[in-house]
């Protein structure tokens, strides 16, 4: 079965917030690698990197949590994936016009919940309310 993350998810699993217990907590029990895609990979290293600008994280904790990844990624915790982008935003078009207008989804959002249908996601990890509803909306799983 093919679970994919947002990048909420990944940065509680990484970057120490309120949801990080939850977070540890779900992959501990995971049998399955994560799958990510490329998007994840990208928005993750900015968003730790914009943490630790913004002083949500100390000095040096970015690259820190960022080689926590790197090792999990090696491992074969996570998978990354390369999604065709052409196809994504194909599939990215098609969510607002469905759901934006009554649900008010951000583009990463968007394109996040969209990679994960292009990777033939079963299970859809976000700690964003909003995501939850839209992964949800489009068949995905979301056990948090």
């Amino acid at each position: 079965m093919v679970i994919c993350a947002d990048t909420s998810f990944l940065f509680s699993l990484y970057g120490n917030d309120g949801n990080t217990p939850c977070a540890v907590a779900w992959m501990q029990t995971c049998r399955t690698a994560l799958t990510l895609s490329t998007l994840n990979e990208y928005e993750l290293g900015n968003a730790l990197r914009f943490a630790e600008f913004r002083k949500g994280i100390g000095h040096g904790e970015a690259a820190l949590f960022w080689a926590q990844f790197e090792a999990d990624r090696a491992s074969g915790r996570l998978k990354v994936q390369v999604c065709n982008l052409a196809d994504v935003l194909d599939e990215a078009k098609r969510l607002p016009s469905t759901y934006s207008l009554t649900g008010g989804h951000h583009s990463f959002d968007i394109l996040h919940v969209a990679a994960s249908l292009q990777l033939k996601a079963k299970q859809f990890l976000t700690f964003n309310v909003n995501q939850k509803k839209l992964a949800e909306a489009e068949g995905m799983q979301v056990p948090l």
